[in-house]
């Protein structure tokens, strides 16, 4: 089951807007995996437990500006030091995650900005939040959310750490345009039992110059995200920007869903084409 909710919905949670982490409850058996796919019981008994292995995966086309970089840097740098951050990693199992963050643009262009990193309490939250700022911000051409899920991939498998569930969050403010169809690699990623999460970029009017669609929050829902409880949060609002990536991460590691369920992807056709951004491309530029 897939599932869908606004910025404005997740911060109406009280465990998230009032810091009271009680809600967010630890994952529930169907996400306790004894055996991830791709692994033997005695790897995951040799490995150091965290309760998730998060892979961030953040957008850096040119159809983000520099300002919505710069948010979307500190949101994610200022979430993981957030008081509600760290209260939601206490209530955990393990009380540990294990992350690493990476830019993405063509199907050919990721940068590991962050490798894997343990975050277990206010120091190393501190370091990995750091480490985010002190990186220059750079933009590349064309969006492959395709290349950016088979790039993340394999990452968990250099992980040293074992969780109980690997994520996958993805943020992006247009289509998937240049690579293999997102469809596929999202499909290989389910295959993996890897979790896909969203975080649709809404904050700009759709305009010919770029590649921004309306309804992408329908695109991200139907053809993008992916796995048992998987959700996307959608911004809609610039000023929303830093508190919606705070919520995301927050649901995340406790292994909640938002409250709204949508119809699962697999019973119905997309409501936008999940080749809606191969289509723009081609009928712009030939190519």
């Amino acid at each position: 089951m897939r599932w869908c909710v606004s910025i404005g919905a997740v911060l109406l949670l009280g465990a998230i807007t009032g810091g009271d982490v009680a809600g967010l409850a630890a994952p529930g058996p169907q996400a306790q995996l004894a055996t991830l796919p791709g692994t033997t019981a005695a790897d995951n008994q040799s490995a150091p437990s965290v309760d998730v292995e998060l892979v961030l995966a953040v957008d850096v086309s040119y159809s983000m500006d520099m300002d919505e970089l710069a948010i979307q840097r500190e949101g994610y740098a200022q979430a993981i030091i957030s008081k509600e951050f760290l209260q939601a990693l206490k209530s955990l199992p393990n009380g540990k995650i294990a992350v690493t963050y990476f830019e993405w643009a063509a199907s050919s262009d990721q940068k590991i900005i962050i490798p894997w990193r343990l975050i277990d309490g206010p120091e190393t939250a501190d370091a990995v939040a750091a480490e985010i700022m002190k990186t220059p911000i750079r933009r590349a051409s064309r969006t492959s959310i395709s290349g950016a899920i088979h790039f993340a991939m394999p990452l968990f498998d250099e992980n040293p750490y074992r969780g109980l569930r690997r994520v996958i969050d993805i943020s992006g403010d247009g289509p998937n345009n240049n690579g293999a169809p997102v469809t596929g690699a999202r499909d290989a990623a389910l295959e993996k039992g890897i979790i896909i999460n969203g975080l649709p970029i809404m904050v700009k009017e759709p305009s010919y110059s770029t590649m921004d669609i309306d309804n992408l929050d329908f695109y991200y829902e139907d053809c993008v995200i992916g796995g048992p409880g998987s959700f996307v949060v959608t911004i809609k609002d610039r000023d929303k920007f830093k508190e919606a990536i705070r919520a995301k991460l927050l649901l995340e590691i406790a292994g909640r869903t938002p409250d709204r369920p949508i119809v699962p992807a697999a019973a119905k056709e997309p409501r936008v084409s999940c080749l809606i951004g191969e289509k723009i491309w081609q009928d712009r530029w030939g190519r």
